[in-house]
């Protein structure tokens, strides 16, 4: 063993520096008693210190790491969580600011910490970004690594077989030569330009007592680690998709009854989300019309007023001026300029006219009220703001049923979706709305808190009850509210349009291939020898070796020696082992190079 011996015949291994050795004998005087016998701790060695390079190149060799990559994963997942469980402003501003009110506490510090904007906090990007570049990280060497691989030949035939998990031996009336050849061509496959085995076929001089030989080297399974390459880089393309699209995105919603539509503008939609990169001006100016609308219940007896199919009857208008008719079902959106428009909801939108006291028009319009049961039975808001001077503001507020059953204690609900016996029961308050002081109002909402109830005699609350054509007087002498005869339908529109779909649909498929090929490939090494044996026969020997663990290679070995022509005593193909003479089986070795 290579070392050097200093004074007092102290031995130092070759390559370790002096000032990483234990105690130097020059350092103490002749007599002294050492540091043991003197009961004290032996001097250490002195480690290196890894400075700020050797720091940076540790963290980076850490953040690349597979261990690192699936942490990230996971607490990418986690992360993600609260989005789905705490209202998103940018999706429900209302359902936030609700939920602060309930929580004035705890949702303040959650506001604090981006969990209402969870996707577009920097906790969630800093786990994006770090998951992005672990995975880069990782990808780039590997595929220098596999790169290499691919214009590598398969490893030297191995000097022993006897160690290897799968073996066999047969003797063989052909020349060492074509014995090899045979076994080349077997690995090699049928399919010259797709080979099964990447093949070399060489020559080896004598060895002892073993003559010179025909060797084969063959290797397979490099696609096993270009799929794992290719799942990675899926991954990879799956995060840029998904971030793009974000950022790119944009949703909008719309209630639009019959005949009225809306135009493909910001201003146009009921609410309008986006993504950091949006811009107005990229919106595709189309308009859409909804001509009329069909709806189907079941009216027999086992499945009564059940849904059978919902039908949206529209015309689109391209921006060049050409019109076109389409249908919008549930499930079967149509698109335009690469948005999909969903149909939503439905329900009624009665048209109400109300007169103040001075007999002025003070509200004329469509009113849309929003079902709550399977039988359509529909709330709604009407909001008179616009009475006449020195009048008080009139709110309404109460219910639309399609078919209406009154029971003899007044109440009413809705006993079938379609309007075969409509009936509008509303309630009436009177005071200041609240609209003149610019604060947001949800307009299918009316604040009571400091409205005055038109009341009864008996102190319970007027119900203004009307049907389509009637026109009923309100309460206290307010004014009148007409009925529609007619019944208009409305639709909500559901518009999303993300430019990223293709794209994670591509990767996704790729992801998946990826990871199907690395996970079936079996990654195998195939050797075989033939040499001209002390008879003179043939002697061909064929050992295999798999990374990890592989079933099927004492088959494919087997295979391989079948190939042999005027093999003696050749195993079948497959796993039985057949007659052929095999050394016993040992459990694998594995050594760094895997060839021997």
């Amino acid at each position: 063993m290579a070392g050097r011996t200093r004074n007092e015949g102290t031995y130092v291994p070759e390559g370790i520096a002096d000032e990483f050795t234990q105690g130097e004998p020059n350092e103490q005087a002749p007599g002294t008693p050492s540091s043991e016998a003197r009961g004290q701790k032996p001097e250490r060695p002195n480690a290196p210190a890894l400075g700020l390079v050797g720091t940076l190149r540790w963290m980076w060799r850490q953040l690349t790491s597979m261990r690192v990559a699936l942490m990230l994963l996971m607490l990418l997942a986690v992360a993600a969580v609260p989005g789905s469980v705490l209202p998103q402003r940018n999706q429900d501003a209302a359902g936030v600011i609700e939920y602060l009110a309930d929580h004035p506490t705890a949702g303040e510090w959650l506001d604090k910490a981006g969990f209402f904007d969870v996707y577009s906090s920097v906790w969630f990007s800093a786990i994006y970004i770090l998951l992005f570049v672990s995975l880069v990280g990782c990808i780039l060497p590997r595929s220098a690594a596999h790169y290499r691989a691919l214009r590598g030949r398969p490893p030297r035939v191995p000097s022993r077989f006897n160690r290897f998990p799968a073996k066999a031996t047969a003797t063989s009336t052909a020349s060492p030569e074509e014995a090899a050849d045979a076994v080349a061509a077997r690995l090699r496959g049928r399919i010259s330009w797709l080979p099964t085995f990447r093949v070399d076929r060489g020559e080896e001089a004598a060895r002892g007592s073993r003559p010179a030989s025909a060797t084969v080297s063959a290797e397979r399974g490099y696609l096993r680690e270009s799929g794992n390459l290719v799942f990675h880089l899926a991954l990879v393309g799956l995060l840029v998709s998904v971030a793009t699209g974000q950022l790119l995105h944009y949703r909008g919603q719309a209630i639009v009854t019959e005949g009225r539509g809306f135009a493909n503008a910001v201003v146009d939609y009921d609410t309008f989300e986006k993504g950091s990169w949006f811009r107005p001006e990229s919106l595709v100016p189309f308009s859409m019309t909804l001509d009329r609308f069909e709806s189907e219940f079941a009216s027999d007896t086992v499945a009564f007023a059940q849904a059978r199919d919902f039908t949206a009857h529209v015309t689109v208008a391209e921006p060049s001026g050409d019109e076109r008719p389409e249908q919008i079902k549930v499930n079967h959106p149509i698109v335009v300029d690469g948005a999909k428009i969903y149909l939503q909801g439905n329900g009624f939108a009665p048209e109400i006219t109300v007169h103040d006291a001075e007999g002025e028009v003070a509200f004329s319009g469509r009113v849309t009220f929003i079902p709550e049961d399977t039988m359509y039975t529909s709330r709604g808001v009407v909001k008179v703001p616009d009475v006449s001077p020195g009048l008080d503001q009139i709110g309404l507020v109460g219910y639309f049923l399609p078919t209406a059953e009154v029971n003899e204690d007044g109440s009413a609900r809705s006993a079938f979706p379609q309007p075969v016996d409509p009936l509008l029961v509303l309630e009436v308050y009177t005071g200041d709305l609240g609209l003149d002081d610019g604060s947001p109002q949800n307009v299918y909402e009316l604040d009571t808190a400091s409205l005055t109830p038109a009341l009864q005699d008996t102190g319970e609350r007027v119900k203004v009850l009307a049907r389509p054509g009637e026109t009923v007087d309100l309460p206290d002498g307010l004014g009148t509210l007409t009925l529609g005869e007619d019944l208009p339908r409305y639709v909500a529109l559901d518009l999303r349009h993300d430019p990223s779909l293709a794209f994670v649909l591509v990767f996704s498929l790729l992801a998946l291939g990826g990871l199907t090929v690395s996970l079936f490939t079996p990654r195998r090494r195939v050797w075989a020898r033939a040499y001209t044996g002390p008879d003179g026969a043939t002697v061909v020997e064929v050992a295999g070796l798999a990374r990890g663990d592989d079933a099927g290679l004492q088959a494919e070995v087997d295979r391989t020696l079948a190939a042999v022509p005027g093999a003696a005593d050749v195993p079948e193909a497959g796993p039985a082992p057949g007659a052929a003479r095999r050394e016993a089986q040992e459990p694998r070795i594995e050594t760094g190079s895997e060839k021997d």
